[in-house]
Parts: C-alpha cells; sequence; structure tokens
C-alpha cells in the first residue's frame, strides 16, 4: 500500500513485533511498545505483536509496579484495546515460565491463572503464518 503525500510516496509497510525481553530487567519491551506505537501513528499496519522466550513475562495481571514506575504492561494492554492489535503469547514459552492462561488453567485443573485477557495464546504456527503477510519482522 502507498500513500501519496505532495510529491513524496510513502511506503506503508506491515510489521510484526516479535518481543523477547520482559517487562522489567532490560529496555526490550519498552523499546517493542515504542516502535509499535510509532509504526502505527506513521500509518502503518502492525499484524500482531508476538511474546516471545521472556516476552511472555509482559503478558501477566500479576506484575505491580510501584505507583511512580512506568507500567508496560499497562501500556501493550491499552494498545491492544486502542489498535486492535493482537498480542499473541507463545503458548510454550508461557506455560514453562509459569504465565498461565484460563483456558490452560482449566485443562490443567489449576485454581488460578495469571494471563491478562488482553493476550490470546498461540503458537509458532501463528507466528510463521503472520509473516506470511507482513512485509518486516522486527524483533527486540
Amino acid at each position: 500500500m502507498a500513500l501519496l503525500l505532495g510529491p513524496f510516496l510513502l511506503l506503508m509497510s506491515k510489521f510484526i513485533i516479535q518481543v523477547n525481553g520482559p517487562a522489567y530487567g532490560t529496555s526490550a519491551s519498552v523499546n517493542a511498545l515504542r516502535f509499535t506505537q510509532a509504526a502505527l501513528m506513521g500509518g502503518h499496519q502492525v499484524v500482531c505483536v508476538f511474546f516471545y522466550q521472556d516476552g511472555v513475562y509482559n503478558s501477566t495481571d500479576f506484575s505491580l509496579p510501584a505507583s511512580d514506575e512506568y507500567d508496560v504492561v499497562e501500556h501493550w494492554q491499552q494498545l491492544a484495546v486502542q489498535h486492535r492489535v493482537p498480542l499473541v503469547n507463545c503458548v510454550s514459552a508461557a506455560l514453562r515460565r509459569g504465565i498461565v492462561s484460563e483456558q490452560d488453567a482449566n485443562e490443567n485443573a489449576l485454581n488460578h491463572w495469571n494471563v491478562s485477557q488482553s493476550f490470546i495464546m498461540g503458537g509458532l504456527g501463528e507466528l510463521i503464518t503472520s509473516i506470511e503477510s507482513a512485509d518486516r519482522l522486527i524483533s527486540f
């Protein structure tokens, strides 16, 4: 897709954002969030944000930063709602790290779960399918 702005031709891209870093302890998640926000503001499409490895820690409802700290988890959730961007957790990476969705809790007779409703569980197959429809995969 292209957009004509005066004498300039601006090409719009479809991005997949892959987040490998946790919500806190590294800058990966915040950098990914800011890139995603900038891409959306620039008119680009974000097909999905895929949380992999320690990136799945971004999906927990049990993250409680101090009131004077930037709440990156809350900002991911707001982005998903405002821009209808799917936030996809790698289910294998999540379960290995104790990040459990309501469905996984029910299937495994667990009393608790901690994945925010803004996130969906998926696998690497969903990432591959998304890659086929995107122009670029950006990994943080």
